[in-house]
């Protein structure tokens, strides 16, 4: 296969595993994403659907998985552009219905151009639609059509009637856990993530700008053929005291700390590191008591990170380590529990207001947290799994719902980190990325 992360028995034994969730009788379609166009005739950079990259590895545009079970078993294919001199000398080549069929893990290929005919075959042998709707308006129309004529010929022949289901929940749980393939292709994701920001690290002095950090932290991707795996957050002083901060346009000045939230994406999969470090190579005091701080958390929460355990241990496992902290900096005058709270709602949450981890692969926020049905927090880890380890305080000076302590006033710091879990206990994908204060202080500003 040409170009594919993976071999194709990779790509089969999802589809299997995937299929065989599905009734026979059912016809699956998977559209994948739409082009978003940013303005007039300009379109964003494309970023394929993840369920079909997941599932076949196509990173065209306006393509649509369909599965369909016959005689011989479930035919896997693709209706994909039809190759097309005119589109391909203004937009690129295409890889066509031959192309398709013989580089990528399908079974058959079909134009788009004969959306409709195939489809609505397939349709007339199904009694059900496993179908991710609100993708492609074309055949979300298509397949309601044939709902409603199925539910006409059913009042009046006793046929029918066809119903529709999203596979989307058996996808995102089947992607939680992942396979040793993809383990490899995410740690190539955190290495280079953890260079860039070594690379950025070495590029910061005082009143630098926070673009120029993030030009030689996404430079560092291009260059390596990757490119970022969501926007990056370079927040300098009490920038980095907001959560989502994404201007990136203000110098950082001596003595003012910067927080740098950046991941690439290698073969679809993503990183996503956090670090925060003194513009001028130095914590301050006062800056070195936090980052101690949510660096100890941080530990904690890794630590927490185990086969068995519910989800959201690494959260009540930092939020434990940060409420005692803050107690004993004096930032908190309360008792630990009140700090806590009953769910974790207590007084610590006026400066760590963000949940610790989240899931991590194919989409940097990546799916299936929840299993259908829903357990939430209390989902338990199994080994596979890759979710990041985040604490962080915030003490924005600009802040008015809260007392802000003058000696802490206008820091922000953040610690981030990639863990799979195993068996054996936790890996940090993200350790080659250097976090203690000795590793910073001896990092910033080499370059420079």
């Amino acid at each position: 296969m040409v170009g594919l992360p993976f071999d194709e028995a990779e790509y089969r034994g999802r589809q299997s595993r995937f299929l065989a969730q599905v009734p026979e009788d059912s016809l699956v379609l998977i559209p994948t994403n739409p082009t978003s166009t940013r303005s007039n005739d300009v379109t964003y950079p494309y970023r394929a659907s993840s369920s079909v990259l997941y599932l076949c590895g196509w990173t065209d545009p306006d393509a649509i998985l369909m599965a369909q079970h016959g005689d011989s078993g479930w035919n896997v294919s693709l209706f994909v552009q039809p190759q097309d001199t005119l589109a391909e000398i203004w937009e690129g080549r295409r890889i066509g219905v031959e192309g398709a069929v013989a580089g990528w893990p399908i079974d058959s290929a079909h134009s788009l151009d004969d959306l409709e005919d195939v489809v609505t075959g397939a349709l007339s042998e199904s009694k059900a639609v496993h179908l991710v709707q609100k993708l492609h308006d074309g055949l979300d129309e298509l397949v309601n059509s044939a709902l409603t004529r199925k539910s006409r010929d059913r009042n009046t022949f006793g046929k029918g009637p066809l119903s529709i289901t999203d596979p989307s929940s058996i996808i995102d749980e089947m992607r939680m856990c992942k396979s040793a393939a993809e383990v490899a292709v995410m740690q190539s994701s955190a290495n280079l993530a953890g260079e860039a920001h070594v690379a950025a690290m070495k590029a910061t002095q005082p009143g630098i700008g926070e673009w120029q950090v993030q030009a030689a932290i996404e430079g560092h991707f291009l260059s390596a053929g990757s490119q970022w795996s969501y926007p990056s957050i370079v927040g300098g002083g009490d920038n980095a005291t907001i959560l989502h901060y994404h201007a990136n346009n203000q110098n950082v000045e001596d003595g003012e700390l910067i927080l740098v939230d950046a991941g690439c994406e290698v073969d679809g999969y993503a990183s996503d590191i956090t670090r925060t470090w003194p513009v001028n190579g130095k914590f301050s005091e006062a800056q070195r008591e936090i980052y101690e701080l949510v660096l100890t958390a941080e530990l904690a929460g890794i630590d927490a990170c185990r086969v068995g355990v519910p989800w959201n241990a690494s959260h009540k496992a930092t939020m434990e380590v940060i409420s005692r902290g803050l107690i004993d900096l004096g930032v908190l005058d309360c008792t630990f529990d009140e700090a806590m709270g009953e769910n974790l709602d207590g007084k610590t949450r006026q400066f760590f207001m963000h949940g610790t981890s989240h899931s991590l692969g194919l989409d940097v926020h990546d799916v299936g947290v929840t299993r259908p049905g829903g357990e939430g927090d209390g989902r338990l880890l199994e080994a596979g799994m890759v979710l990041t380890v985040e604490p962080g305080l915030y003490f924005g000076s600009w802040r008015s719902d809260i007392e802000v302590p003058e000696r802490y006033s206008g820091i922000g710091i953040r610690i981030e980190d990639d863990v799979l879990i195993t068996k054996d206990g936790p890996v940090v994908l993200t350790a080659s990325c250097p976090k203690t204060v000795a590793e910073i202080e001896e990092l910033v500003g080499q370059g420079a």
